[in-house]
């Protein structure tokens, strides 16, 4: 092997599982995403103090998780990605129930 040879395994490497680390955290964040949609969804359907909650859920929920990026815009989203998609726990039962952890 020869130098140019060493830099191009290397860099064909690099391009390779970072493609890879693209894509599962890209299927990791969809599953998340409809999973917290899945959550408030039966939050607002059946949870105990639902009522206590309202309309105000979602920013209450921001409030309370105080993580940069969990916030009403995604939840929002996020629920709606659960309503369009009701079936998609199927496909993650078909994928495995360790995705995340099968395709990094």
């Amino acid at each position: 092997m020869n130098f140019e040879q060493l830099a191009t395994i290397i860099t064909d490497t690099h391009q390779q599982l970072q493609q890879s680390a693209v894509k599962a955290v890209n299927q990791c964040q969809t599953v998340r995403n409809w999973l917290m949609g899945f959550y408030i969804v039966e939050f607002e359907q059946n949870g105990e103090d639902r009522a206590v909650y309202g309309d105000l859920l979602l920013k209450n929920l921001e409030k309370r998780i105080d993580q940069q990026g969990l916030n009403v815009t995604l939840f929002q989203w996020a629920r709606k990605f659960y309503l369009t998609y009701p079936t998609f726990a199927r496909l993650m039962e078909w994928w495995g129930t360790n995705l995340c952890d099968t395709v990094a």
